[in-house]
């Protein structure tokens, strides 16, 4: 009887490449801990408005078939192992190859330069998927940590605007899309997001990234804003 061939990488489902790259042995180590994030992410990247990647959880191909984006998030309220992360910022470039749930994600990490020590390694492990809970799917989704730094992270919130500065590197402002009603913009409700079930679709005013060898802009171009409340495993 032949042997079966095995099918291509490419060709396995999602779900699949997924768990082979979870059993790969010189991945980073999960190691599960207890915290809690309240507040807000709003983003902006090079898809078309509006960004296929968050409503298809990242199976749909984003518009031009990669993705390179910005994160930015307001922590409203949250700790990290008891050390308070309240009132802090954070700012992430992100550089996808293909769907976002294929992985082999490039991040960099820009942490408020007024973070704690303990609370700056927090949000690194949070933000790498070490800690667990609902960022832990970065920990198989990243296949690369560019770098990360304390930095100034600028927030502002304005109505239906959001803005971010980091120095020259990220300087972003997205707006949210009006609706029949003015005073309401247009969203997507109840949706199964890992970042958050509600999303408001925006679109990109000044948008540009000059780091880690990226020069990228994305005026005109998608962006969401997501309440969010994550925590760590077993917490809801």
């Amino acid at each position: 009887m032949a042997d079966k061939k095995r099918p291509p990488a490419d060709r396995l489902p999602i779900s699949q490449r997924i768990d082979q790259r979870m059993e790969n042995p010189k991945r980073r180590k999960m190691r599960p801990t207890e915290w809690e994030i309240k507040g807000e992410l709003f983003m902006n990247c090079s898809c078309e408005v509006v960004c296929p990647c968050g409503i298809s959880l990242g199976k749909h191909p984003p518009t031009y078939g990669y993705c390179q984006t910005w994160f930015a998030m307001q922590i409203d309220d949250g700790h990290f192992e008891g050390e308070s992360l309240a009132g802090l910022n954070v700012a992430l470039l992100i550089d996808i190859p293909g769907r976002m749930a294929e992985g082999n994600w490039k991040v960099a990490a820009y942490v408020d330069e007024s973070a704690s020590g303990k609370a700056y390694n927090g949000l690194l492990q949070i933000l790498s998927g070490q800690a667990g809970g609902n960022t832990g799917v970065f920990n198989f989704l990243v296949s690369e940590i560019l770098g990360a730094e304390r930095e100034k992270v600028i927030i502002e919130k304005d109505g239906r605007r959001r803005k971010i500065t980091v120095g020259r590197k990220i300087r972003g402002e997205i707006e949210m899309i009006p609706g029949k009603d003015p005073d309401t913009p247009v969203s997507m409700q109840n949706t199964q997001y890992w970042m958050g079930p509600v999303i408001y679709p925006a679109v990109g005013l000044k948008s540009k990234v000059m780091d880690y060898g990226r020069v990228w802009d994305f005026e005109g171009k998608s962006g969401d804003i997501i309440p969010v409340h994550w925590s760590g495993p077993g917490r809801r």
